[in-house]
């Protein structure tokens, strides 16, 4: 075929001559074989990536499958196109209008499918692999989130992975049917249960992406960190991942039975109108119907005696964890996107709500976190409480248990950079570090180039503790292990340095009431 552009002409010279020269990246040759036939990707924004989008691990949680643990996907003809994102988990609409600017992500029950970005120029190359468990507090989100684009970190030289879960009251939804139904006597913890379904694939499959099943770092935020933290309690995760990084989410504190999850699920079949063959008139409901029906009150993760046969922190306090090493931390300003009813709280409302709530520790509480004399003062303090109970606390004590009962070393950050313009009001927000740990700046804030530098740092620190359990390497500030006694962490902000004991004292305090409420307290 004759060209009317010359200009073309040199251009297929010039691209020839590059890659004779060995100037243009080698990638991943498709079709790549997975355990349910072929898959083709596409290319990244650079030469060196090759992305697959969409690639389904488990089959359909539909029809009788809805509350059932994950079943194998099915096998295809020819070769899959994973081009395009597969369905989010039906959820409700996220708000558009705020600080995060998501848009409500196209939605399917069919939505157990995984995304992989991979710098590897062959199978062979045996590369860290990162899989990524979103947050949303189990009821929101997306591994296909814009936010979550795995190319900036796989570029440092990790294969990438994110993954859905079953979401809300699909993922979450304890019931006696439900145990009944189950050979291990077991309801709820579905989204635990894909997760690890993902993670079963991404050893059975990943090493045909270059990965390295042998070096696999689970990582996530806020549910996803509570997810992390769940998975290396559960004895189903046993030997799917070898590294492990919580950002602003655990789940030390007490925990739902799964006869106290099975009344909160008895409560929604009544809303719903289940009175009959439960299982069956709920499966047959729409999805949307389900959700519209849906309530935080109605799901919980639980202790049901095979995902989890304990809660967390005895398994920890026991050290049947299953034990890697881990990288801990929570943010300055965690609480500032949680703000009370109205935007504010009055003193005396705040110390009314401490007393109904922490009883005799009440008086030491507010000695902590003053009320002060203005609505101002106390909203303040209702902030900072959040702040450390809701978050910080499960990230110092997952540091330090890990410590007391692990043999892997454990790092603590404090992420305390806050971005420019827009955010400058809420602080070092919950999530604000993902836009630094992927590199993408999603939300709606006029970053600096002082992010961008910031963002490269945690990027490496993040993909050399994928490598080799150690987040130090050349050219970064020196991140020490983290000592319990010295109480230090890295904090990540307009510098990086150590620093030691923040927030300590309503960390203490937590630390107190909250082994007033165990039945009997391990670890102290």
């Amino acid at each position: 075929m004759r060209l009317r552009n010359p200009l073309a002409v040199f251009g297929i010279f010039a691209v020839v001559a590059a890659a004779l020269a060995g100037q243009i990246p080698q990638t991943l040759s498709d079709p790549v074989r997975v355990e349910q036939g072929l898959v083709a990707g596409t290319a990244g924004r650079a030469a060196d990536v090759r992305v697959y989008r969409g690639i389904p691990f488990a089959a359909a949680p539909t029809g009788d499958l809805r509350w059932k643990p994950p079943q194998p996907a099915s096998s295809w003809q020819g070769v899959r196109q994973a081009t395009e994102p597969g369905h989010a988990c039906p959820q409700p609409p996220y708000p558009t209008t705020g600080l995060y600017g998501a848009s409500p992500p196209p939605i399917g029950e069919d939505c157990l499918n995984l995304n992989i970005w991979t710098p590897a120029r062959s199978a062979s190359d045996l590369l860290p692999v990162m899989v990524w468990i979103h947050g949303g507090a189990f009821v929101h989100g997306t591994g296909a989130a814009v936010g979550y684009d795995g190319e900036n970190l796989a570029r440092h030289g990790v294969v990438v992975v994110t993954i859905n879960y079953r979401l809300g009251i699909f993922g979450l939804l304890a019931l006696p049917e439900l145990a009944a139904e189950s050979p291990y006597h077991s309801a709820g913890n579905y989204a635990l249960l894909d997760q690890i379904a993902a993670l079963r694939w991404v050893q059975r499959n990943i090493a045909a992406f270059g990965g390295d099943p042998g070096r696999v770092t689970i990582f996530g935020e806020s549910a996803g960190s509570d997810s992390v933290n769940i998975l290396m309690a559960s004895p189903l995760a046993a030997s799917l991942f070898t590294r492990a990084i919580g950002e602003s989410g655990g789940s030390f504190g007490p925990m739902r039975s799964l006869t106290g999850a099975e009344k909160q699920g008895q409560q929604f079949v009544a809303k719903v109108g289940a009175t009959q063959d439960v299982l069956k008139t709920l499966r047959a409901k729409s999805s949307d119907e389900l959700i519209q029906a849906a309530t935080d009150d109605d799901i919980d993760l639980n202790v049901d005696g095979w995902v989890l046969p304990s809660s967390v922190y005895s398994i920890f306090a026991e050290g049947k964890q299953n034990d890697v090493p881990v990288i801990v931390g929570s943010n300055a300003n965690e609480g500032t996107i949680f703000p009370p009813p109205g935007g504010s709280i009055s003193p005396a409302d705040f110390a009314a709500n401490a007393q109904k709530h922490y009883g005799t520790f009440s008086a030491d509480f507010l000695k902590i976190y003053r009320p002060g004399s203005s609505d101002a003062d106390a909203t303040a303090s209702y902030f900072a409480a959040l702040r450390d109970e809701q978050i910080a606390w499960d990230m110092r004590i997952w540091a330090r248990i890990a410590q007391k009962t692990g043999h892997h070393r454990a790092y603590r950050y404090y992420f305390s950079r806050v971005p420019p313009g827009r955010g400058e009001r809420l602080g070092a927000f919950h999530g604000s570090e993902l836009a630094y740990v992927f590199g993408n700046f999603p939300y709606r804030i006029s970053y600096q180039d002082l992010d961008r530098q910031l963002a490269e740092t945690i990027q490496t620190y993040w993909t050399n503790f994928a490598r080799s359990g150690d987040p130090n390497g050349a050219g970064l500030a020196a991140w020490p292990i983290y000592d319990s006694l010295k109480d230090n962490v890295l904090e990540m902000g307009d510098t990086i340095s150590v620093r030691f004991e923040i927030n300590s004292p309503g960390l203490d305090f937590f630390d107190d009431f909250y082994r007033s409420l165990r039945p009997s307290p391990a670890v102290q």
